[in-house]
């Protein structure tokens, strides 16, 4: 039976106190302390690996006894400089026993492209056959974006020179991004609109100059601003609350923060910028 070694890479950073989440908080344009801040991310950097565990235990034990092949899943969280590898490691093991082996791992370069060309790579040199990749602060993801990225890159495997996968976020952005092994890609001139191109369209342009093949994945939102933080505690709420009724992994840790912070809900103030409805009320 041949075997495929899928990893998942959550491309994260410490939750250190001013160096995370900024734009939520009063050190730039948003409302919170940088300590509240930096406990969100947090909150959804422990609810974000949660999520994944549960997701590639469910990919490995619903694989066929008779499948020709054989899938392995492997979490890895890579993180930088180099001495917050130990502290990230550190962090995860006081918090408990998880549901899967972690591997940490340091990414380094000059920018971002570079750090997360080198994760990537690092991965590859660990046998990985395809990669998915995202960050660590997508509370509203789920085990069946992770599990449907998986079925897309396992598509492309059977595609000659492969290709990638992507999910857009909410900001002209892509919160998921993947290929595999055989792919002649990478993240070089992606972030952050060097040539004016945010990161969806940049991603793209770049598999259409190489004739890649791109698949979509769901969009899935992350949480960078005050806007995307009051989206996601729509999303929080309403993802733990169908957690009742359907196969979820909620983001648990990340909704009691949201309550501990007085957000339990979201409301806005009621407004006339919709469309003319006075020929359809009567």
């Amino acid at each position: 039976m041949q075997e495929r070694k899928n990893t998942v890479l959550l491309f994260s950073k410490l939750p250190e106190v001013g160096l995370v989440k900024t734009r939520l908080t009063i050190l730039k344009d948003g409302m919170f302390p940088p300590e509240t801040a930096a406990h969100l991310y947090h909150c959804m950097l422990f609810d974000v690996v949660e999520i994944l565990c549960a997701a590639l235990n469910d990919l490995e034990a619903s694989q066929p006894e008779d499948a020709e092949v054989r899938d392995t899943y492997e979490l890895v969280i890579s993180t930088a400089p180099a001495p917050n590898v130990e502290k990230m490691r550190a962090l995860f093991e006081d918090a408990g026993t998880w549901p899967r082996e972690l591997t940490f791992i340091c990414d380094e370069g000059a920018n971002f492209d570079e750090h997360y060309n080198h994760a990537f790579q690092q991965c590859w040199d660990r046998g990985a056959d395809c990669i998915l990749s995202m960050g660590a602060d997508m509370p509203a993801l789920t085990k069946a974006d992770v599990k449907y990225g998986f079925e897309q890159l396992h598509r492309l495997c059977n595609m000659p020179g492969g290709g990638i996968v992507l999910a857009p976020d909410q900001e002209m952005g892509v919160s998921v991004v993947g290929w595999t092994r055989e792919t002649k890609f990478d993240h070089t001139g992606v972030y952050y609109c060097q040539d004016g191109l945010t990161v969806l369209p940049a991603y793209i342009q770049k598999a259409r100059s190489a004739g890649l093949p791109a698949l979509w994945l769901p969009p899935i939102p992350d949480v960078d601003t005050m806007a995307d933080f009051f989206h996601s505690v729509t999303l929080v709420h309403a993802l733990c609350y169908c957690a009742e009724f359907d196969d979820i992994c909620p983001p648990w840790r990340t909704a009691e923060a949201l309550i501990e912070e007085g957000f339990r809900e979201v409301r806005v103030a009621p407004n006339n910028l919709f469309d003319p409805r006075d020929h359809i009320d009567k």
